[in-house]
Parts: structure tokens; sequence; C-alpha cells
């Protein structure tokens, strides 16, 4: 078990860092992972997924491996979304190129015959600090690895997976811009280390969870009706980076320096339930994180944050016929992340037609009903040559420069 920790850890790790290196120089995703057959269908999967895939949205659908079904291996699915409404990505890479300029051109200032250069060059620089004042950008990656072991009497499965998530905001201070604005208008005259005074400031938060669990499911009888539940507990490793650096030097290489990273251990637990109500009805309840964690980021340059996990309970219901699944997931509490951050719930609704026996197609929309997150609109399709190798691709689109993409590979033995 130690081994295959290790290996995914290294395969994890490459996938969720790029988005967090990205985020900086540029809201979040629904949940705390990524399944490519559940996110083109709107992010639903309490009452939808399949038994190899139901390790990572409710354990209990384990149980609802046919007699021929074999073991399943998800390796890997993998994902990220990205918001960057303000275009802050393209922004800041304008802003470094104005500061160097600025920089340049006032360090080496010797007649006053270069003064005009000075001016035009603090005049294109206060004009860029105006237009990201207040921008922020933010993006999620996952990445997920699972070993699902179906049978009558106790179905389970093995799962690893990393989730992160970054944010960026630009504080710019209006000292900075009616200095620049003054040096460009010629009211006010630069003098040598002027340009270190400048209190203009970059935010960057991210976080990245590593989950190991070992889920385990049993079907019940409650009141002479067959019910299934699942629980997933887990060990958890959480890696924390509060990036505070003057938008003047602001480097995508220095967010995950050590100066600005803590980490932290713990336990929780994924548990669910499921139950057909008829042959093409059936009821899921998901219940993520159930012990709640108040995790704290260093402080650096006097900012502080705190990354919030804490329980997100959502049931959902699916009609599935031999050709067609269609489902509903509602979230009945917040998805919370770092304190500073506003709330989000989701819903979603989503389909899924088995056009061909190898040829799946999906679509779906998901919502935040707090109106702090994107809602975006998803599609995907799968492809199960043999029924022993599945790929399933997933996109999601949404207002303000969002848009996301998920990939995941799937064997059967």
């Amino acid at each position: 078990m130690a081994k295959l920790i290790r290996n995914v850890k290294s395969f994890t790790r490459p996938v969720v860092f790029p988005v967090l290196l990205l985020a900086p120089l540029s809201v979040l995703a629904a949940g705390n992972y990524y399944d490519a057959r559940n996110d083109a269908m709107g992010g639903t999967g309490v009452a939808s997924s399949t038994y190899g895939t139901a390790v990572l949205a409710n354990p209990a659908l384990m149980t609802k491996a046919k007699p021929d079904d074999t073991v399943s291996v998800i390796f890997p699915a993998a994902g990220l979304q990205v918001t960057d409404k303000n275009k802050l990505i393209d922004k800041v890479d304008d802003l470094t190129d104005s500061v160097d300029r600025y920089r340049d051109i006032a360090n080496n200032l010797s007649s006053f015959a270069d003064y005009p250069k000075v001016q035009a060059a603090a005049g294109d620089l206060a004009n860029r600090l105006r237009d990201i004042r207040g921008n922020q950008a933010s993006g999620t990656a996952g990445a997920a690895f699972a070993v699902t072991v179906p049978n009558d009497t106790l179905p389970f499965a093995f799962v690893t997976k990393a989730y992160g998530t970054a944010h960026v905001t630009a504080d710019v201070t209006q000292s900075d811009i009616d200095y620049l604005q003054g040096v460009a208008n010629g009211t006010v005259i630069p003098l040598p280390g002027d340009q270190n005074k400048l209190t203009s400031t970059g935010l960057g938060r991210g976080a990245i969870v590593y989950d190991y669990g070992i889920a385990v499911a049993h079907e019940f009888t409650v009141a002479g009706h067959p019910v299934s539940f699942g629980i997933t507990p887990k060990l958890q490793r959480t890696y924390l980076y509060n990036y505070s650096a003057s938008v003047y030097n602001y480097d995508k290489s220095d967010f995950t320096n050590d100066r600005y990273k803590s980490t932290n251990s713990g336990f929780n637990i994924d548990a669910g339930a499921a139950t057909d109500i008829t042959d093409s009805w059936t009821l899921g309840l998901s219940a993520q994180n159930l012990i709640s964690r108040d995790i704290d980021t260093k402080e650096v340059n006097g900012y502080k944050d705190t990354y919030q996990i804490s329980p997100v309970v959502t049931p959902g219901v699916s009609f599935h016929t031999e050709r067609l699944t269609a489902a509903l997931d509602v979230d009945v509490t917040p998805t919370k992340r770092f304190k500073t951050q506003e709330e989000s719930q989701y819903a979603g609704v989503g389909a899924e037609y088995r056009l061909l026996s190898w040829l799946q197609l999906r679509a779906g929309y998901r919502a935040d009903m707090k109106s702090n997150d994107t809602n975006v609109v998803t599609a995907g399709f799968g492809i199960s040559p043999f029924d022993k190798v599945h790929l399933d691709l997933a996109g999601m689109k949404g207002d303000d420069r969002t848009w996301g993409a998920v990939a995941q590979l799937n064997f059967t033995f």
C-alpha cells in the first residue's frame, strides 16, 4: 500500500501543481474530485455513478456491480477548471514588462533629455495598475487513482486523490497610482530608490489536499427494502500556500516556495447511502469530509488565511434505462474554501445516452445556488471498446472566461 501511495503521489503532484502555478499569473469546481463521466453530466453522480467510480462520489454504489463485473481500475482521472474574468493572466505579464521598462529607464536616467521616456513609462505603469486593481482569478485541478473490487458480500476499493485550488487577487494602492501619474504629468520628480517605496501587492492563496482511503460497502435490508451503505475512512494530507509579494516583484515560480508553505495531516471520512425505489429509479446520499477542519496558512508580510475543510452533504436521484441515464444532485450544505472567499452551494443535472454499446454521449448543467461561482454547461463522451478499456472526456464552459476539461482512463479485468 505504501508503494502504491508513493507511485500515485508522484503522478498527482505534476497534475495539480501546474494550475497552482498558472493561477497566480491568471472559480472553483464543485466537490473535491474530478470524474469525467460525472462532470460531463453536470457534476452529478451521487445516485448515478458506476460501481468503478462510486468510490469518488458515493461509496454505497459499489454494491450496484453486476455478477459478471470484474475489478475496475481508474488510472488516472485528471481535470482542471479556471476562471479568469478580467484576463488577469495576460495583464500580469504586461505589468511585469511595464515594471521592467520603468525601472530600466528610471535607473539609467542620465540627462533631462531622457525625462520624457521616464514620464511615458510611469504613465504606462499607472494605467496597468488601474487595469488590474481589484482583479482576481482562480482555478482548481485534481487527479485520482482507484481500484475497486466488486463482490456480493463486501465490495471494497483503494483510492488516492489529490485536489487543489489557487486564487490570486491584485491589491493595488491608490498612492502608487498617484505617484506614477505624478511622474507622468511632471508634477513629481522621481528620485533614486522611489520605486522601492511602492506598496501594491499580489496576494496568492493555494491548497492541495491528498486523500488516501479504503472504501467498503454493504447492502442491508431496512423495513423489508434493500439499502446500501458505504464508508471511506481516509488519511488527509494538506499543503497550504500563502504567497504575498509586491506586484512589482511577483513571480509565479515563487508561489510554491517553502517560505510560503505549511503542511497538516489528519483523518477524515466519506460516507454514502443508496437504494433502488423501482427498477428505473435510484436515490442516493453522499457526505464527504464528515470531520470539519480549519487549517491556518503561514503568516507572510502580515497576511494570513484559514483553509476550511467541512462536510458537504448531497442527495441525488437518477433515472436509468438500457440506453438512458438522467441524474439530479443538489448540495444541502455549502462548499467552503479559504475564509476570505465566498461559499458556494451547487446543483447539477445531466444525462447520458448510450448511442452504441461502446459509445456514450453526455451533457449537463451545474449552477452555484449562492451565485459566487460561475454556472457551467458541461458535455462529454465515453468510448468503451470490448467493455474493457473506458476512455471518458468532458468539458465545461461558463461565463467570465471559465473553462475546464477532464480526462479519465478506466480498465476492467
